[in-house]
């Protein structure tokens, strides 16, 4: 087996997903091992290595003296498998010409494909005018407090790529908004649903009077809810199916009256749609107990949207059910112009690569040829000069938070050849 395969296959069979802080590991010690791994990796290859605070860490090639930076950003954190997979999902598999794994796409897969393209220019006997750095963090799917870390202790980029996106160039995503809308009084019933944010919830069950009731979905990314159906709402199926009453649980109340069957603009109130889209909610994580009840929900809003607003009317809507509202993270939007240098010079690139992407038709040639907005949120919004860039071909199915999530073997390999020239091409201009 090939070197490339192989750190593939070891990089996607550790369960990097994020968890309760330990001494010497932030984000738990499966986050801080995957880590150390890809930096040992990357010093047996000769690259430098650094780590930061146990939270990220660098590889890195080229001049040393030089006082420029060329970076990639990717995470090596991954959300859970969730339910549905017809293999393991951390056990790299191939099958019908594509890797199957959870990572492959957000962004183990990724942040492999910039290695293998460092490791390749390197041993070509490349020498770019720059140094090129890889920063790797480890708790993306969470905090982002990571690449926090590392923009405020470590060297700023001079310019800088995640490619933990699609093409072509991001020049906008959205505004990241959790919120949580609660009671603190014991709950008469006990349900549960989900278990991260930024992912449908694909199993939601609820027990009262000693009968339980389940619901399934099918997961998605959070900024994506459209793709996938969110067991939370066909619980609320599952209820009126069986003439279940659940106005003993005030937060059932609500989410019955206030957000099933209804569009995320109406139970925002924010109806404004601008280039970067229409605000996207997806409830989430639900626990209801003797502790009290609660849903966080992921809402993703358009860049010129008043953030406050939303917050400020969900609170409104709430109080009539006796339910409080707070903040529990928020992440603003990001909007970059889309006529600098570095956005034309990345977005000549993918024109350049584009038909080679499967599933690639002539008409995309127009279609996907300029600088986009998303709903998700990238590294990009935390770390200056830095702009998401690929590597998901934009007519192919998201795969991100997905089961099965899988990634075309040769698009894998095109993903090196696109990081490859943007290195080659970026450390020549900055």
């Amino acid at each position: 087996m090939g070197y490339e395969k192989q750190f593939l296959q070891n990089l996607i069979a550790m369960q990097s997903v994020g968890s309760a802080p330990e001494e010497g590991f932030p984000y738990g010690r499966k986050s801080k091992e995957v880590l150390d791994f890809f930096l040992e990796e990357a010093a047996s290859q000769n690259m430098r290595c650094h780590i930061t605070d146990n939270k990220a860490g660098y590889v890195e090639f080229g001049p040393e003296d030089s006082e420029k930076l060329f970076a990639m950003v990717c995470h090596l954190d991954v959300v859970p498998a969730g339910d549905g997979w017809v293999s393991d999902p951390f056990t790299l598999t191939v099958k019908d010409g594509k890797y199957f794994g959870r990572g492959i796409i957000d962004d183990k897969g990724p942040a492999a494909a910039c290695f293998f393209a460092m490791r390749r220019l390197m041993a070509e006997g490349f020498e770019p005018k720059t140094r090129v750095r890889l920063i790797l963090g480890t708790d993306e799917e969470r905090t982002c407090s990571c690449i926090e870390c590392y923009a405020d202790k470590e060297e700023i980029p001079t310019f800088a790529i995640t490619p933990d996106a699609e093409f072509p160039v991001i020049y906008a995503e959205k505004g990241i908004l959790n919120v949580k809308i609660y009671s603190d009084r014991p709950s008469k019933i006990e349900a549960n649903a989900g278990s991260a944010t930024n992912m449908v919830p694909a199993g939601a069950q609820l027990t009262t009077g000693g009968v339980t009731y389940k619901a399934s979905g099918v997961t998605a990314h959070a900024s994506r809810p459209e793709l996938g159906i969110n067991a939370v709402y066909r619980l609320i199926e599952v209820l009126h199916n069986a003439g279940s009453d659940i106005k003993q649980s005030p937060l059932f109340t609500y989410i019955e009256r206030e957000l099933y069957g209804k569009e995320a603009g109406e139970y925002t109130g924010c109806r404004l749609s601008d280039e970067s889209g229409r605000i996207t909610a997806n409830p989430a994580i639900i626990c209801c107990s003797a502790d009290g009840e609660s849903l966080v929900t992921d809402i993703r809003y358009p860049v010129t949207a008043d953030k406050d607003s939303i917050v400020s009317y969900m609170a409104g809507r709430a109080a009539s059910y006796g339910l409080s509202v707070c903040e529990t993270n928020h992440m603003p939007p990001l909007y970059k112009e889309k006529n600098t240098s570095g956005i034309k010079l990345l977005t000549d690139i993918w024109n350049s690569h584009m038909a080679n992407y499967s599933g690639y038709r002539p008409e995309y040639a127009k279609q996907y040829s300029k600088p986009l907005a998303i709903g998700g949120g990238t590294y990009a919004r935390h770390l200056p000069n830095t702009i998401a860039f690929g590597l998901q071909a934009p007519w192919q199915t998201d795969q991100c938070h997905q089961a099965n999530e899988s990634l075309s073997i040769s698009d894998f390999e095109e993903d090196i050849n696109v990081i490859r020239e943007a290195i080659v091409r970026l450390t020549d201009v900055i």
